[in-house]
């Protein structure tokens, strides 16, 4: 590995011990026995380093469940029985992820202080709606239209957020997938008797 990936990989173990508030650049050099010179050389500052290494992380924790890197759906895309079998498999990652989610919530609730890092953020939230769409209905990232992407992925990203709420704070009573696709069920039900 040159200075460039040691820097990265530095970085998300930072991200992961310290968060990104506490993390300094000169972590992220002992992390990762390069210089502080690199950083600016690779990456234009710490900040820009830390979004690089958090988008990294979070594309390793949508890879534990997106069929290109093998995860398997057996049910029809956009089935009921398809909106249960990647909820669970999303909350199946939970575990080995928490660290993940707690640094996403740590920068969801920072104010205008790091207003160029939320902006980077802001711009990697899209391909995560594009991502989840794609899950649900089976169809790939590279054929939706936008109009799938700012209603459909909108509606999992705050489902996602919402179910990840619950479970970092009380796994013990977070919402199951099966409550989440009865729910579901039943909501589509009363909007069909009442159209």
């Amino acid at each position: 590995m040159g200075h460039r990936e040691d820097l990265l990989e530095g970085a998300k173990r930072c991200l992961l011990e310290k968060g990104f508030l506490r993390t300094t650049a000169r972590d992220i050099v002992k992390e990762s026995g390069t210089n502080l010179a690199s950083i600016g050389y690779h990456y234009g500052s710490k900040d820009a380093l830390l979004v690089q290494a958090y988008v990294s992380l979070i594309e390793g924790v949508g890879e534990r469940f997106d069929p290109a890197f093998g995860v398997e759906f057996t049910q029809p895309p956009g089935s009921p029985e398809r909106f249960q079998e990647v909820w669970a498999t999303v909350i199946r990652t939970v575990p080995e992820s928490r660290a993940v989610w707690m640094l996403s919530f740590e920068l969801m609730f920072q104010d205008e202080r790091m207003a160029e890092v939320r902006k980077l953020l802001a711009e990697a939230q899209r391909e995560g709606r594009s991502g989840l769409v794609s899950l649900f209905s089976g169809v790939p990232e590279a054929d939706l239209t936008e109009e799938d992407v700012e209603t459909e992925g909108r509606f999992y990203m705050t489902l996602l957020n919402g179910l990840m709420v619950q479970w970092l704070f009380d796994p013990d009573s977070a919402t199951t997938a099966e409550q989440l696709t009865e729910g579901l069920r039943r909501i589509v039900d009363a909007a069909g008797r009442n159209s």
